[in-house]
């Protein structure tokens, strides 16, 4: 499980993380930020909970953030060995909804920047073409990710072609 040292956000996910997310009745972002990853009990609770699976701990997984419903935004430790900021991003929803929204770090901080978070690109709330650019998490993207910078449906297209399996993944652990 991981220890309480890993619980604390990499500088670029804390940056885009530090304001309020303005919600705005829907035209704005659902994402409640934590102050910290949730700890691996808490991550471990909530997964064997989601999925019925007594058997799976929270180690996959740093949660960062949640919607409005109890959805989870988390990077998913899939690349074995790379740092935080080298996962992929996903959202895996109240009901079930589960989504790979970006490749790594790098690429969210590009979707959030466009005014998109996790729980509208996954939940089909807002098309990825329905940018409303953020300026301070634009400010974030372009200090820790300045040559990463393209569309939200590119940025999403690739993180489905990466990862095409994931909601295959998280069904198999469902009891």
């Amino acid at each position: 499980m991981q220890s309480d040292e890993t619980r604390a956000f990499p500088a670029a996910l804390a940056a885009a993380l530090a304001d309020e997310f303005p919600y705005l009745d829907g035209e704005g972002m659902d994402l409640e930020a934590f102050d910290a990853f949730l700890s691996a009990a808490e991550t471990t609770d909530w997964l064997r909970s989601w999925t019925g699976n007594e058997e799976l701990t929270g180690d996959l997984f740093r949660v960062f953030a949640q919607d409005g419903t109890g959805g989870y935004a988390a990077l998913w430790l899939v690349r074995e060995g790379r740092e935080l900021a080298e996962q992929p991003v996903v959202f895996l929803g109240s009901e079930g909804e589960t989504a790979v929204v970006a490749r790594d770090l790098p690429d969210f901080l590009w979707l959030l920047a466009a005014g998109l978070g996790p729980a509208e690109l996954t939940l089909g709330l807002r098309d990825p073409e329905d940018v409303r650019p953020d300026a301070p998490r634009t400010a974030v993207a372009e200090q820790h990710a300045p040559d990463r910078r393209r569309p939200a449906a590119e940025i999403l297209a690739d993180a489905a072609r990466e990862f095409p399996g994931f909601p295959e993944t998280v069904e198999e652990w469902c009891r």
